[in-house]
């Protein structure tokens, strides 16, 4: 990888020990994979002429960079130096090696993790917070709206807004709002505005209120409320945590740096992991190692989880949906349960969206990736192992990726195999201890999708985008 795809950091670089693999440098450019996929994936759609995305139909929503950005073929992208500076305050990131959950589970599997909670709001979404907020400063726009599910980009997003004197309003997921006040509370501490979502601020909230006023709310709602406000509101943009191209291109400063971090310790992974809901977080860590293997450099296998009670991946239909519940968004071909399918609330707030990013869905249909789906038991099992090995408590939605790494350690155990895993522990699970005390109290429940619930909302999938 060529020299100037890092640039040194001033931040004081813990030398490598025998767990930890820290790089001394921060990318200075982002990745895009679209360059190097031998198909292109198919372009989104306008919702009122299903016919392909203009960069003007998303001015109302967008700053100009961040438009350039989602369209763009280009491979690298130069990461702004003001937005480096930011970084700075907790790239990079440490590559883990977790040897005491080795020693526990007896395998003969080496695992690795990429630890992305050292970040001010804990987790990986301020990578693309940063730069979105920033891009928007730049082009003197002075509100910034935006949705959240568990409340971690919420909160990146109000905190990357406060840095560059943005005033930032946040939908949050009801049945999240309810769970986590904590994350709303930072959010509020970083001076954003927050609201449960649905709500009646909006027409598309007041909508769903009047069909259901108890409501536990979902990710699409959410989109639709904030989109809705954007929309409306010529001084103000809209910011998306996930799913888009853009902020999958932000992400990848994760897997640039984990690239580095195993070569100095002479590692090649053999399973890279991660969870998904709109696939931030997986995209970020895999997307450069997908690059390494289509050049023939490694080949992995690459393996997506996601919740058993939102299996867009696994269950859902390939085809173009609205991104949002209300139809507000444009239509993007990804894995779908449906626009208007509304999961049960489980804790994993951050993964309960009805669709994946499109790039990630075009990856998978390829052949590049695969998917699985696991409980949420027995991840916040597998989550317990991991806290009183490694003494990280893992957010709820990375205990998806521990709970495979698990099953695939295990499975070494009975193999043989000495294979490398690496994993994406994408947050720290501080504002989700409700979730583990219902789990350790035996509370916890799985839940899982309806077929007929799914077949419905499938149904409602715009017919003309088939």
């Amino acid at each position: 990888m060529a020299n100037t795809m890092f640039l040194s950091s001033s931040v004081k670089v813990k030398p490598l020990l025998s767990s930890i693999a820290y790089t001394p440098e921060i990318p200075c450019q982002w990745y895009n994979l679209i360059a190097d996929l031998p198909i292109k994936p198919p372009p989104p759609l306008n919702p009122k002429t299903f016919e392909p995305l203009q960069p003007q139909d998303l001015s109302h929503l967008f700053p100009d960079e961040i438009i350039k950005q989602e369209g763009t073929n280009e491979r690298f992208i130069d990461i702004p130096e003001e937005v480096i500076d930011v970084y700075g305050l907790w790239r990079p990131t440490p590559l883990i090696r977790a040897k005491r959950l080795e020693k526990l589970l007896d395998t003969p599997a080496r695992i690795y993790y990429k630890y992305e909670g050292g970040s001010p709001a804990g987790s990986h979404k301020p990578n693309t917070a940063v730069p979105q907020a920033w891009y928007n400063a730049q082009q003197g726009v002075k509100n910034v709206v935006t949705e959240t599910g568990a409340g971690q980009w919420g909160s990146s997003l109000a905190f990357a807004s406060s840095l560059f004197g943005l005033n930032c309003e946040v939908w949050q997921v009801r049945a999240s709002y309810d769970q986590k006040p904590y994350r709303k509370l930072m959010m509020q501490t970083w001076g954003a505005k927050v609201h449960p979502s649905p709500s009646n601020i909006t027409e598309s909230g007041r909508r769903i209120l009047e069909q259901d006023p108890s409501s536990p709310g979902s990710l699409g709602i959410a989109i639709s409320e904030a989109v809705e406000m954007a929309a409306k509101n010529p001084d103000t943009k809209y910011c998306l945590g996930s799913v888009l191209n853009h902020v999958l291109l932000h992400q990848t400063v994760i897997g640039e740096e984990c690239i580095k971090q195993m070569e100095a310790i002479g590692e090649t992974p053999d399973v890279i992991i991660g969870c998904t809901g709109g696939g931030s977080n997986f995209g970020g860590l895999a997307f450069p190692f997908i690059r390494e293997k289509l050049s023939g450099k490694i080949n992995p296998v690459i393996r997506a989880v996601e919740p058993s009670a939102c299996p867009s991946l696994t269950k859902g239909v390939y085809a173009y949906d609205y991104g949002d519940t209300a139809g507000m968004t444009p239509l993007m071909k990804m894995h779908t349960l449906g626009h208007d399918f509304v999961p049960d609330p489980i804790h994993a707030g951050g993964l309960r969206y009805h669709g994946m990013a499109p790039l990630i869905s075009h990856v998978y249909e390829l052949g590049f990736m695969e998917a699985i789906a696991i409980a949420q038991t027995e991840c916040f099992a597998g989550a317990i192992q991991f806290a009183r090995c490694e003494g990280i408590i893992p957010a709820p939605e990375p205990t998806h990726a521990i709970a495979a790494a698990i099953r695939e350690a295990l499975h070494c155990k009975e193999t043989g195999e000495s294979k490398v895993i690496l994993m994406a522990m994408c947050g720290h699970g501080h504002f989700d201890l409700p979730a583990y005390d219902n789990y350790l109290k035996g509370n916890l429940v799985d839940l899982s999708f309806s077929e007929e619930k799914i077949k419905a909302s499938i149904a409602n999938i715009p017919q003309s985008s088939a």
